[in-house]
């Protein structure tokens, strides 16, 4: 499997090409949300290889990027590596730059779309389009973020490597994510990635993700967008509700709004065709 530094951490990536291709294409960058992997980008990104040379990889912590016993500092700046977003969009910089990749299109999801968000404002000449999936800006309720921050780390402390033997374990799982069926290998994967995340890397993002922070700053970063971005939403979607996307949309003449109906969390693989269709006619391919 091919891994490369970034920062300091062994980072997990992969090519999905179309072999019977032109040449010279260009790249289409994944980024996958809180807990998870490359892994369920993986059927979109076939579906793209015709007109993209698609580039995986598995974020700090999570995935196949596990994090070194001892976190190693950033070599450049001898900082410790923490878990704010920003500094996941300073990995995906190093990664295009260990990479030699020096304008690409970003698809992200869920905490990845908040990622790349930062830094489609940070890097904006290292990024021709943007889609983002199941993003938005939430108002900060301190209560209700308690009660979160609460429940994240006790479901993050506790998750004994058995329950994916369990059966019927990954659609109780999945359950709060989908309107729509998927896969029994895609619930199954979603699982181990969330088993196998690092504890350090879950609990430090759900802190970043979804803080008093994040509620301030987010809004200025979509009001700020200048690049060209498509911000899908799921109708049915409890984890970003569609109208936090179309709040974050409506911040930026750069953003396009698109509900897919009947799905959730994940609409790229609860209705491909439709999601599938709506990149295709933003970026006009």
């Amino acid at each position: 499997m091919p891994y490369i530094q970034v920062r300091g951490v062994e980072h997990y990536y992969e090519w999905v090409k179309s072999p019977a291709a032109s040449e010279n294409k260009p790249v289409m960058v994944f980024m996958h949300g809180w807990a998870g992997s490359a892994r369920y980008w993986e059927t979109t990104a076939k579906a793209l290889a015709d007109q993209f040379d698609c580039l995986l990889y598995d974020m700090r912590g999570f995935g196949r990027s596990k994090l070194p016993k001892q976190q190693q500092p950033d070599p450049q700046t001898q900082e410790e590596l923490d878990y704010e977003m920003e500094s996941y969009a300073d990995d995906l910089l190093g990664l295009l730059d260990a990479l030699q990749l020096q304008r690409v299109y970003l698809n992200a999801h869920s905490m990845g779309a908040s990622v790349a968000t930062l830094f489609l404002n940070r890097y904006p000449e290292r990024v021709e389009r943007a889609i983002l999936t199941c993003s938005g800006v939430f108002e900060y309720e301190e209560k209700a973020f308690k009660a979160f921050h609460k429940f994240g780390g006790y479901v993050v402390k506790f998750r004994p490597k058995w329950l994916v033997n369990i059966p019927f374990a990954d659609r109780m799982f999945m359950a709060r994510f989908l309107r729509r069926s998927i896969a029994g290998n895609l619930r199954r994967a979603f699982m181990e990635d969330f088993l196998e995340a690092d504890y350090a890397a879950a609990m430090g993002t759900i802190f970043t993700s979804v803080s008093e922070k994040a509620s301030l700053v987010m809004p200025q970063e979509f009001a700020q967008l200048k690049v060209p971005t498509l911000l899908v939403a799921g109708e049915y979607d409890q984890i970003i509700p569609a109208e936090m996307g179309r709040h974050a949309a409506s911040l930026s003449d750069k953003v396009e709004f698109a509900l897919i109906r009947e799905t959730a969390h994940f609409p790229m693989l609860e209705d491909p065709a439709t999601y599938l269709k709506l990149v295709r006619e933003f970026l006009g391919i």
